[in-house]
């Protein structure tokens, strides 16, 4: 497992409180021996004008679920912030839910690079890469 925090679903959601990640909905489901599932809703706050999840939306579902990942791999006396983001936009969804899911591709010692896969009903619709910064608390 590459987690040294803690890792309670509960924990972990309330700490998203009055944050993008709770504006947008978005609910962490699933945390793994090394991957983080979310899903975030398809609706008037994630759509963009021609009624579809706007691509803005999807990055911030990659971003929150990437980072948080990021950070709870670390120990108590460091932490993560993004660093660089991309993401293809696949396929359009007008309705239902996205789910996205983070795994590690690189953890070392002053980044980590992460790959976010964002689908619905197992039909990809975004592919990100986060890259995180490792720094030291003061």
């Amino acid at each position: 497992m590459i987690w040294k925090k803690n890792t309670n679903l509960e924990n972990i959601n309330t700490s998203l409180k009055n944050t993008m990640a709770d504006f947008l909905n978005i609910k962490i489901i699933e945390i793994s021996e090394n991957t983080i599932v979310a899903t975030m809703p398809v609706f008037e706050k994630t759509i963009q004008p021609f009624g579809i999840l706007h691509g803005g939306a999807s990055v911030v579902l990659a971003e929150t679920i990437g980072s948080l990942a990021s950070n709870l791999c670390l120990e108590e006396n460091n932490f993560s912030v993004g660093l660089d983001i991309n993401a293809n936009h696949i396929k359009s969804v007008n309705n239902g839910y996205v789910t996205g899911i983070t795994k590690p591709l690189h953890l070392g010692k002053s980044t980590h690079v992460w790959e976010i896969k964002i689908a619905q009903e197992d039909k990809m619709t975004c592919i990100s890469r986060l890259t995180t910064a490792i720094l030291r608390k003061k």
